[in-house]
């Protein structure tokens, strides 16, 4: 790692530590917002804009004027009360950072500070994302909605999350499906109401929900090819008000994931069909919402291969895919991204949470790893 890139590593320490004390809710970041725009302005770049309500991106003219490459940082917390005992803990009750966004912060932070002290001239223009509201609703559509990318004629995007499943400072990536596509759904079943005693009377809201469960959960094993990676999965059941009572409503809600859009559609037809099928058979009322949520994180192959020669002496590791889900696949829609881990899992150090746990953190010499990375690429 070069000299300019380790000497950050105070700053890093400091800036990290300080935007961990105060997360905020997604398109809420106003203290994180105000303190990336004085952090920029103060290092003297020239363009900075603020995007998609809090966000904020950076701009550096490159000796090619049509080619920028973006990175992207993601701004929001959780809403965690966080557990640990640190000194930097946050002090926004009721939030937390729980999944690294502090630290993919600093990395962009510590990258603005090094093309300026070294005066480093890109071959080709850079582009900082600071995002918002990656944990929901997803600041990355707003921004690519906001034509973000075409103003600043992105070709290219990187970004990464710190991963305590990886080994500390290690990078981990893959080539095609990385995280998954995810939807919610919401099932409300209306029958009715009525006296145990006379169920011949009464639509049974909660008889229905168990037949409905087990025929969901035979989409995927029925209806999917076994090869494909795929997910449905009830998360909430809710109804009944007395043991003597026959019950008139039952909610239901869960989630649904894959990393193949047909698949996806598929899935969802099928939910679809199942609920309007046990509709009728049923003589009652059934309500299905489907919320989607992000497409798949899917990395280009060919700009994969390119990011692997960055590497150099930096650790890797190819991973396999996960089912969390990622906003970055809203900039992968418009233009290649490769989206890589940067491992934090330190077991001496006891940095083995997992993200969104109330105790999640990570040694601040990782992010230096990132920076040294993305210092290479803008580099050539």
């Amino acid at each position: 790692m070069r000299d300019s890139v380790i000497n950050l590593k105070s700053e890093a320490i400091a800036v990290r530590r300080y935007l961990h004390t105060i997360p905020e809710e997604g398109f809420k970041e106003y203290k994180t917002s105000e303190y990336i725009y004085n952090y920029l302005s103060n290092l003297g770049i020239k363009t900075i804009e603020k995007v998609a309500t809090t966000g904020i991106i950076a701009f550096f003219p490159g000796e090619s004027k049509d080619e920028t490459i973006a990175f992207r940082a993601d701004m929001d917390g959780l809403s965690i009360d966080e557990e640990n005992a640190w000194e930097y803990v946050s002090t926004h009750k009721g939030m937390m950072h729980g999944c690294g966004h502090d630290g993919h912060m600093t990395i962009l932070l510590l990258m603005a500070k090094y093309m300026v002290e070294n005066h480093i001239a890109p071959k080709k223009n850079v582009l900082l994302i600071f995002q918002p509201a990656e944990e929901g609703p997803g600041g990355a559509e707003v921004i690519v909605k906001e034509g973000i990318l075409q103003k600043y004629k992105v070709k290219k995007i990187y970004g990464c999350h710190i991963m305590p499943t990886v080994e500390e400072g290690t990078i981990g990536c893959k080539s095609g499906p990385l995280m998954a596509q995810t939807a919610e759904f919401y099932i409300n079943i209306k029958g009715k109401s009525g006296h145990a005693a006379v169920p011949h009377k009464s639509i049974d809201a909660i008889m229905i929900s168990a037949q409905l469960i087990n025929a969901l959960n035979n989409i995927i094993s029925r209806n999917i090819d076994p090869i494909e990676t795929t997910l449905f999965s009830i998360g909430t059941i809710n109804g009944g008000s007395r043991v003597n009572v026959v019950a008139g409503e039952v909610h239901l809600s869960g989630t649904m994931r894959a990393f193949d859009e047909e698949t996806f559609n598929l899935i969802e037809k099928r939910l679809i069909e199942i609920v309007n099928g046990y509709e009728k058979a049923f003589d009652c009322s059934i309500e299905c919402k489907v919320i989607r949520m992000y497409p798949p994180v899917i990395n280009e192959p060919q700009m994969y291969q390119e990011f692997l020669s960055y590497l150099g002496d930096i650790p890797y590791k190819e991973v396999p895919p996960m089912m969390i889900a990622e906003d970055f696949s809203f900039y992968q829609r418009e233009v290649p991204g490769v989206f890589f881990y940067l491992g934090s899992k330190n077991e001496e150090k006891d940095y083995v949470y997992g993200l969104h746990h109330s105790k999640f953190n990570f040694n601040e010499r990782i992010l230096l790893r990132a920076v040294e990375l993305y210092a290479r690429i803008i580099e050539g």
